[in-house]
Parts: C-alpha cells; sequence; structure tokens
C-alpha cells in the first residue's frame, strides 16, 4: 500500500467520527446537486480572482484562486460520492482516485493545488492567517497571472472530470 492509498484510508477512518462536523472522508450516496453547487462557488471564485486582480487586492486574489480549485475538487467527490471536510484528505482523496483510474484528471492538478497550498500555507488556519488576517498585501504580478490562469484551466478541466463521471 503507497502512501497515498494509506493516507486514503486514514482519512476515511477520520471521517468516521464527530458526526456531521467530521475532519475526514466519508462515503455518501453521489450528491450531483451539492456537486453542482461546489462547481458554481468554484466558477463564483473565478469572477473574484479578477475582480480583486483589477481592483489590487492581489491577496485576496490568491486566496480566491486556491479555493476555486479546491471546490472543484469537492465538487468532483460529491458526484463520486464523498464528502470531505479536510483539505488535506480532498486533495488526497483525488490523487487516489487519479492512480486507482477512477477518475482522468492529469495528476498535473495535484501538484498544482499542491503547490498553491505551499504557497499559501498547509492548511486553512495557515492560509486565513496568511493572507486574511495577515499584513501582506502585495503580490507580485507574474504570480497572480500564473494563479489566475492555473484556477480558470483547474476548473474548466474539472468540469469536464465532472461531465465524464458515470453516477
Amino acid at each position: 500500500m503507497d502512501n497515498t492509498e494509506r493516507k486514503f484510508h486514514w482519512c476515511l477512518e477520520k471521517g468516521k467520527t464527530g458526526g456531521r462536523k467530521h475532519r475526514g472522508l466519508r462515503k455518501i450516496k453521489p450528491d450531483m446537486q451539492e456537486a453542482e453547487n461546489h462547481i458554481q462557488k468554484a466558477l463564483h471564485n473565478l469572477k473574484a480572482v479578477d475582480y480583486n486582480i483589477k481592483g489590487g487586492f492581489g491577496d485576496w486574489a490568491v486566496s480566491a484562486a486556491f479555493y476555486a480549485m479546491y471546490h472543484s475538487l469537492l465538487a468532483i467527490l460529491f458526484k463520486l460520492g464523498y464528502d470531505s471536510r479536510n483539505q488535506e484528505c480532498t486533495i488526497n482523496a483525488i490523487d487516489y482516485f487519479i492512480k486507482t483510474s477512477k477518475i482522468k484528471l492529469d495528476p498535473k492538478y495535484i501538484v498544482m493545488i499542491r503547490r498553491t497550498d505551499e504557497l499559501m500555507g498547509s492548511d486553512a488556519k495557515a492560509l486565513r492567517e496568511e493572507f486574511q488576517y495577515g499584513t501582506e498585501i502585495e503580490v507580485e504580478d507574474e504570480i497572480l497571472e500564473s494563479m489566475q490562469n492555473n484556477a480558470n484551466e483547474f476548473v474548466e478541466s474539472a468540469r469536464v472530470i465532472l461531465e465524464e463521471i458515470k453516477a
């Protein structure tokens, strides 16, 4: 069993505790409506990226780009029949499904979101502290452009995967 598979099973175990507010991954009935809601949230976040860049709020644009990608992954998980309440479990589950050929998403997107996650901090708390509560507001133009392009490509690829998944 490789590390991705071990972590996937660990996330499923973590999802068994905590009631509705679990902090892991849970197998559920596929939920097309929730998948659609998450892809709509991803598209909304893409608009926020553009709006914040144009308005001079690069720090918020970076967060919105990350969340556009993240909501795309959540959409895929809901269509596959999983509920995740943990960023690393979400990313790992998608990586697991790529490696087990359950979905045909290019692994570069896992690298992309993990690299984005490392840029912003390793968890949601660090992300909030750095970009929402921290004092740094300037983001280099090339980073913003890269984040925006990556987020747009990421969301579009997720939309294609959602169409391909037979639920």
